[in-house]
């Protein structure tokens, strides 16, 4: 029997009580400053957007300060309170929470609850994201674009309330079992890294780019490059007709893919005459938002003016060899070194793409060349796309056993 086992049995033998939340809390709104009221030193401070992006389940220090002078209005956390985001996107991150173990009290945000409770503030976190929760959540839940748990409604949550022993022994259990995660999925995300070092590695070193005698052309004598064109405004020809041309868009791709074989959207056939066709075989560069990542176009369709487009290359490069030039550390750097700034926004165009200088060997060294890096990137796309895969596996073998700690039978109420 584990220790987990005899505290239910010498504590909570006929079942564990739940209660309403407004029974062991006290939930009240946060305040009312913003992301630009943030300064380097002074009052701690929670934003709710950083429970989402910033934070873990557990804070002792905050990373974001206000002014004393702002701070007066504003509603606190203390510790071993908890923050809970009751704003969201979506129904999965709306009521994501922390808890607060900082000894100076934070001055709170607006679209939050803060939950000042008499139990084990871990031990209600972990609760707070079992999907025994979640279900709870989902009945309390309004909005469409924005969805919204008001802290009034959460005095109605029911949460199952063992001895602050068992809560404890639960948190001891759960605190290990996350941490060991964490380390294994830290193993794999550094062996991902140490081997997509090491094709880069290869991958310079392949490449021709140190070797005397080899020919150098500009892109702009070996391809024709032009800019993509946006009809405007879009959302007049975006159509759902199956006869519609593809609309390809920076949002279609994600970085490490070669090639495009599909897209979202599709726009009519007058809007195509106003956008640049693309087909097969072709290459895009994104020149503005994330510049400089390559793609081999496997589908027909239009681009806008965040793409340029790269053809007619056939003569000097076969498509493979030229997409590993332009990921190549050497080219990326040239078009970092050499993009023009247009406002905040630093971003390729066709004349500095034109102007960059490449490596041409035969047709038989790139395919040499190719094959080598070919494989190598399988082998890295392999370890890649297992990473995903394991730590769903591991992210749901943690969730069942959260969720069975924390399942208790409920003690029937003379």
């Amino acid at each position: 029997m584990t220790r987990l086992e005899e505290l239910i049995q010498e504590l909570c033998p006929d079942g564990v009580e739940f209660k309403k939340f407004g029974e062991i809390a006290t939930i009240s709104r946060g305040g009312s400053f913003q992301k630009k009221d943030f300064t380097d030193t002074g009052v701690p401070c929670i934003h709710y957007g950083q429970i989402y992006t910033k934070y873990g389940l557990f804070v002792d220090e905050t990373i974001s300060f206000i002014d004393p002078a702002i701070s007066m209005k504003q509603k606190y956390a203390v510790k071993n309170d908890i923050v809970m985001a009751v704003t969201s996107e979506n129904i999965e991150d709306v009521c994501k929470c922390v808890a607060y173990f900082g000894d100076e009290p934070a001055a709170v945000s607006g679209h939050t609850a803060i939950i000042h409770h008499n139990q084990d503030a871990k031990y209600l976190v972990y609760y707070l994201h079992s999907s025994m929760f979640f279900a709870q959540k989902e009945k309390l839940a309004h909005g469409t674009k924005v969805i919204e748990v008001t802290p009034d409604k959460l005095n109605a949550v029911e949460v199952p309330v063992p001895p602050l022993e068992v809560q404890h022994e639960i948190v001891r259990i759960l605190d290990r079992f996350t941490l060991l995660r964490q380390e294994l999925l830290n193993q794999l995300s550094a062996e991902l890294s140490a081997r997509r070092k090491q094709y880069e590695y290869y991958r310079n070193k392949l490449l021709p780019f140190s070797q005397e005698d080899v020919e150098w052309k500009t892109l702009g004598e070996i391809c024709t490059i032009v800019r993509g064109a946006s009809p405007r405004p879009i959302k007049n020809y975006v159509t759902d007709d199956a006869e519609g041309v593809n609309w390809i868009k920076i949002g279609d791709v994600k970085p490490g893919d070669k090639y495009i074989t599909s897209c979202a959207e599709k726009i009519t056939k007058e809007g195509a005459k106003k956008s640049r066709v693309v087909k097969p075989g072709d290459f895009i560069l994104s020149n503005s938002m994330s510049f400089g990542r390559p793609y081999i176009l496997n589908i027909e369709g239009c681009i806008h003016d965040g793409w340029l487009s790269i053809s007619d290359f056939d003569e000097y490069v076969t498509p493979d060899y030229l997409y590993h030039i332009l990921v190549s550390s050497y080219i990326q750097a040239v078009m970092a070194q050499r993009a023009s700034f247009g406002g905040a926004v630093q971003n390729l165009n066709a004349d500095i793409v034109r102007g960059i200088e490449i490596p041409i060997v035969s047709k038989e060294e790139q395919s040499k060349i190719v094959k080598i890096l070919d494989n190598f990137s399988v082998l890295c796309t392999n370890i890649s796309s297992g990473l995903p895969s394991e730590i769903e596996a591991r992210t749901k073998q943690y969730e069942y056993y959260r969720d069975k700690l924390l399942s208790f039978k409920r003690k029937e109420l003379l």
